[in-house]
């Protein structure tokens, strides 16, 4: 099942991340979207200018680079993730 690309599936992208520790923020600039620890911080930055399709993309991607902690997510969480990787693998 692919991912669609609504307001919702970003909310629940930020939800996980969120969960993860990591702040999202959106900032303007000629810049791509990035996660970093900064003082023992966790911050995403992105594109406040990027489109939809790309916010969500980025933070996917994002999302399953990073070492998550799976005892933080709830059922629905790991259900999405496991979507959102069966996707990744079939592109």
């Amino acid at each position: 099942m692919p991912i669609t690309y609504t307001k919702h599936t970003l909310e629940k992208l930020e939800s996980v991340l969120k969960d993860q520790q990591y702040k999202v923020r959106y900032e303007k600039g000629n810049f791509k979207t990035a996660a970093c620890v900064l003082d023992q911080n966790k911050v995403i930055v992105i594109n406040r200018f990027s489109t939809l399709e790309s916010k969500i993309n980025e933070l996917s991607q994002l999302l399953l680079q990073i070492p998550l902690d799976e005892n933080a997510l709830n059922d629905k969480q790991k259900q999405f993730l496991y979507t959102l990787k069966q996707f990744t693998l079939q592109l």
